[in-house]
């Protein structure tokens, strides 16, 4: 995962609406948006033209820099610039990367930190409203001290439109508590943590290795079922009662892996008729007791799917999982959540998804949970 620096600017049209197609297109296309800088207003540089609307933006990406600069330069087209190396002019949207964390590259077409950065108050302004502190990675100065030392400085007038950072459409709202679920292998973690880094919220994961019965149950199910599901409620139920009460003040809300009426679901499946109902008596004692999920969210995949990513990620310990086993984990769930009323639910099927590997999939499933 990287961090870009990328400066924005516009001297052509509605300037404010080129810059804030451009944010909302690396949102979509690049990755997490982390910070939006203000917006200045100067003079054109080295030709005369109409005045700049310039600002900068940082986010994080999986994509390699090269892969960020093709995807700015197709926008940059799109919003109808041809770039001219020989000479500047006016633009409706001059996309550049900055700086990449402390990466120093250079080639035909890209070369960075930037090398005219350093000489460019419109450019140090803004990227010192995100990042003052940002260490120049050949200059060896941050970029304060870079501002502190222009021979030559524009006249730079703020500009009172505020660039708006598209994820927030996406984000539960602050507080609230929201649960991810699925059969084994359907995704929930891997959303759970991209959602969490993309909205900077309090992550609950479960943690089922730290369990010494999960090995051992899925060697001898009939001998250890009763072991593994007592160990699992005690630990469920103590974890989210933890994170929720000592919900940290600088998280946005709580999104988890699990719920612990998971407990419920797999004990169903896994123990024999006289110990679920022994079980049942204690597990709802304890939920009474437990918050409850402002929404949840059941991730649906085929079976043959599941048995693929639990291939893929090489648990020793679920090499034995059968098919039949997958199914009845998932019939248990639909089952429940067809008819229970504690809670909000919504279904999502990630049949042909790729939410972590491609970035439109994950903003799909994104809308489908704020009902977008």
């Amino acid at each position: 995962m990287y961090t870009y620096y990328i400066a924005l600017g516009s001297n052509l049209g509605d300037r404010y609406a080129h810059l804030q197609s451009a944010v909302d297109y690396c949102f979509s296309e690049l990755g997490t948006i982390d910070k939006l800088s203000r917006i200045y207003e100067c003079e054109a540089q080295g030709f005369v033209g109409p005045t700049f609307y310039n600002a900068c933006l940082s986010l994080r990406s999986k994509l390699e820099p090269q892969q960020v600069l093709d995807k700015l330069l197709s926008f940059e087209l799109q919003e109808g610039r041809k770039r001219n190396p020989s000479e500047y002019s006016s633009r409706s949207i001059d996309l550049d990367i900055i700086l990449v964390d402390d990466l120093i590259v250079k080639n035909k077409n890209l070369i960075i930190p930037h090398p005219k950065m350093h000489l460019r108050d419109f450019v140090l302004r803004p990227l010192s409203d995100i990042a003052p502190d940002l260490n120049h990675p050949k200059i060896k100065c941050d970029i304060n001290e870079l501002l502190s030392k222009l021979t030559e400085t524009n006249k730079l007038e703020l500009v009172q439109l505020w660039l708006k950072n598209p994820s927030e459409k996406y984000a539960m709202p602050d507080g609230q508590y929201l649960a991810i679920e699925g059969n084994i292998g359907a995704g929930k973690t891997s959303l759970a943590q991209l959602i969490s880094t993309e909205f900077n919220a309090h992550l609950v994961l479960e943690r089922f290795s730290e369990n010494p019965f999960l090995p051992r149950f899925y060697k001898d199910p009939k001998r250890y079922a009763f072991s593994l599901e007592m160990s699992f409620l005690a630990e469920r139920y103590q974890q989210i009662n933890d994170h929720l009460s000592q919900l940290d003040l600088f998280s946005r809300f709580v999104v988890s892996d699990y719920f612990v009426f998971k407990s419920l679901i797999f004990s169903k499946v896994t123990l024999s008729e006289d110990e679920f109902a022994l079980y049942r008596k204690l597990f709802d004692i304890l939920y009474k007791d437990t918050p409850k999920p402002d929404l949840y969210v059941y991730l649906h995949q085929s079976i043959d799917q599941l048995q693929r990513n639990i291939e893929n990620r090489g648990r020793a310990y679920e090499a034995t999982i059968q098919a039949d086993y997958l199914q009845r984990i998932n019939d248990s769930y639909l089952d429940y959540l067809r008819t229970q009323q504690s809670f909000p639910v919504k279904i999502i099927d990630l049949t042909g998804v790729d939410f972590v590997n491609n970035r439109q999939d994950y903003l799909k499933i994104l809308k489908e949970i704020k009902g977008l």
